[in-house]
Order: C-alpha cells, then structure tokens, then sequence
C-alpha cells in the first residue's frame, strides 16, 4: 500500500517529458519556421538577380504574374526610400523583440507568426547590410509583381502573412502562453502526468477520499 502511494506521488510530481518543456518545442518550431523562409528568400534573390539582369522581364500566366528585379531602398512597397538606416535599425529591433518576446512562447499558432516575422525581417535585413550602396544603406531586392500590386519578395510576403495572422490571434484573445483572454477555450491544460493521463483539480469534497478508494482497491489486487 505504501510503496503503491509512493509510485502514485512519484508519478504526479516526476519530470517532464522526455521530449522537453512544450515552451522549448514551440522555440524550436519558431525557429525552424524563420530558418525556412530566410533560405527561401536568400536562394529566390540570389537566382533571380543571376538570371534577370534588369531591365528584363519574365511575363507568366498571361501577364497575371511578372518576374523583374527592382532595388528597393525604403520599406515595404517602396516607402520612405531616403530612410534606409531607419529602416535598418527598426528591422534590428523587431528582431531582437522577437526573440526576447519568445521565452514566454508556449502557443503553436505565434510560433508559425512569429518565425513568419524573424524569417521575413532577417531576410530583408541581410539585404541592408551586404548588398550595394554599402552597410546599413543596402537596397533590398523585389521580384515579384502582381498587377495593381507593388512589387515584393518572399520575406515581404511572410512578413504581411505573420502580420495577418498575429492580428487574427489577437482578436481571438490567444496569448504567448497558449492561454486565452477571459480564462475560456485555450486555457492551459491539466498538468500530464506519467502514462498520460492528465491530473485534475481536486475540486469535489470527494476527491481525494475516491483517490484513496482506489488506491486500497489496487492494493487488494
């Protein structure tokens, strides 16, 4: 009976999973995210400006879809082209925003929104500080066009996805945490223990009093 109690109290306080706290699986998630999307914009950028020296253009789906190489040195769709530093330096904050912001990240959907956001700006970022006119003045490149629509790469297209998405988490009430606004669906759930089963408040009168009964019944067993 007393070592069945042990095993039992073992259970309920022993260490986490194997596979790590879901804080630091999310992290990585985030990261893997950002670390997909700034390898698809490095490589897209680095064959389009080999293979479309401007002016040229490549018209595809009937002109729905256009591949030309413009420098942008302003923001997203060509604002602000005579604050490049600015932009470089608020680019560096949002980045370490993210990253410090991440420690309390235990929500599936902000780790995708926020590795969309690292992704996107560490891209577009690389492109300030190596491409020309120099360090922290570089132009970023834009390929992609779409008609009525400014011209843009893949980190400007995950940037705008990762704003869209935190936007729609933030009117959902979903937190960092994983948890949501006014303690309803998305709360955190019952801390799990060994086997999987989670544990429950011991809310009743009766709790613990059936914890015992079923504690003597595997003991008679």
């Amino acid at each position: 009976m007393r070592h069945l109690q042990a095993a039992r109290g073992a259970a309920l306080t022993g260490p986490p999973e194997a596979g790590g706290p879901p804080g630091r699986r999310r992290l990585g998630l985030l990261l893997a995210v950002a670390a997909g999307v700034y390898a698809a914009d490095a490589i897209s950028k680095i064959a389009i400006v080999a293979a479309l020296p401007p002016p040229d253009k490549v018209r595809l789906l009937d002109g729905l879809l256009v591949l030309q190489v413009l420098r942008n040195s302003g923001a997203a769709f060509s604002i602000g082209t005579s604050m490049t530093i600015v932009f470089t330096l608020i680019a560096v904050g949002v980045i370490l925003f993210i990253l410090r912001t991440s420690r309390r990240l235990r929500s599936l959907p902000w780790a995708v929104t926020l590795g969309l956001l690292l992704g996107g700006a560490t891209g577009n970022l690389t492109d300030r500080l190596l491409r020309s006119p120099g360090l922290l003045r570089g132009d970023v490149v834009d390929w992609i066009q779409l008609p009525h629509w400014p011209v843009f790469n893949v980190a400007d297209s995950a940037i705008v996805c990762g704003g869209v998405l935190a936007v729609l988490l933030a009117a959902r009430g979903i937190r960092l945490d994983g948890t949501r606004d006014g303690g309803g669906p998305g709360a955190p759930p019952a801390r799990q223990v060994a086997g999987g089963q989670a544990r429950q408040p011991e809310s009743a009168p009766g709790g613990r009093a059936h914890e015992r009964g079923s504690a003597a019944g595997d003991s008679r067993a």
